[in-house]
């Protein structure tokens, strides 16, 4: 009986074992290791961001812990999170829990930025086991893709209502009138291009039946260029006499003829306003009636003078031993009576 129980015993101790084996199997495999002496440090996070227990803690890209419990901190909503340090490497006071990507799939961790934290001493300040360190929150993936999209995402939500307004355009456009005038202009091309054709037929047909006198044009045009070519001294020549007449009317002094002229013709212009004013023996005819009448006076007495002359020259011309009688010559008007 006793043999019985010790057997009983020992199955049960090995069951217990077998338990607290498996169960520290179980948590280590979730890397938790009960038999380690472990630090452990709080965070508060508005969110966790698909952080879960086991999830590493991470200094400068070593593991030296584990997250071992997420928890709400209050009624605001704000995580409380819990992790232990199993690394002896000190932690100063103000460095920051940051909850980051840990790979490129999306899993999460703890990363520890260390900072310097000195006192009004001059002293570093260590946190300790039980502190609550600064928090941070690193984008997710799916948050930065995002990000990175939205700029995207709303130039293609413009493009597509670029889009739909020139498609509302084209369909106001081309409504049934322009699609009927569309159709009208394609037979206007149509008709063109037949003309067209019709035309270089025509072009052809005149060539093909013109052919000789189009070569006895290229014959003639040929001889030209040829005589040309062959008398390019004499033209040469040509073009130099021009040349010379050119020069040599260039050196004509037309500039100071034309002064010349100019000088004339103010001259000109001065005399026949000095005569406009009446001065000088010109201007004193034209202008002055007086002078005009005694000298048109003047010359019908001379014309009367000249005309008894004729008519008695004896009374002018005497000649007489004995004198002339004064009586007898006594001038008299050539029209009065005798």
């Amino acid at each position: 009986m006793n043999v019985k129980i010790k057997r009983e015993i020992k199955v049960g101790i090995l069951v217990v074992i077998s338990l607290a084996f498996f169960y520290w199997g179980f948590n280590f495999l979730k890397g938790r290791n009960y038999f380690s002496s472990s630090r452990v440090f709080y965070a508060v996070y508005k969110q966790v961001n698909g952080l879960v227990e086991a999830n590493s803690v991470m200094i400068n890209g070593l593991k030296v812990g584990e997250v071992n419990k997420i928890a709400f901190l209050g009624n605001k909503g704000r995580m409380l999170v819990k992790f232990s340090i199993e690394n002896d490497i000190e932690i100063s006071a103000n460095s920051i829990a940051r909850i980051y990507n840990s790979d490129i799939l999306g899993s999460r961790a703890i990363e520890i930025i260390l900072r310097d934290s000195i006192n009004s001493k001059g002293e570093h300040v260590y946190a300790k086991s039980g502190d609550t360190l600064m928090s941070g929150i690193q984008a997710s993936i799916s948050e930065e893709v995002s990000s990175q999209m939205l700029p995207l995402k709303k130039k293609a939500e413009s493009l597509l209502a670029s889009i739909d307004s020139v498609i509302s355009v084209i369909q106001y456009v081309f409504n049934e009138s322009t699609r009927q005038n569309l159709m009208h202009s394609f037979e206007s091309i149509k008709f063109t291009i037949k003309n067209l054709e019709h035309a270089t037929y025509n072009i052809d047909t005149l060539v093909n039946t013109q052919r000789y006198r189009l070569s006895v044009i290229f014959a003639n045009i040929e001889s030209i260029t040829t005589n040309f070519k062959n008398n390019n001294s004499k033209l040469t020549n040509v073009i130099n006499n021009f040349s010379n007449i050119s020069d040599s009317l260039s050196k004509v002094r037309i500039v100071t003829t034309i002064n010349k002229a100019n000088n004339v013709l103010e001259n000109f212009s001065e005399i026949t306003k000095k005569i406009d004013n009446g001065e000088g023996s010109l201007g004193l005819l034209i202008n002055n009636d007086s002078l005009y009448n005694d000298l048109n006076k003047s010359s019908k007495e001379l014309n009367l003078l000249l005309k008894d002359l004729r008519l008695n020259p004896h009374r002018y011309v005497h000649v007489s031993v004995f004198g002339r009688n004064p009586k007898k010559d006594q001038y008299k008007a050539p029209g009065e009576k005798k």
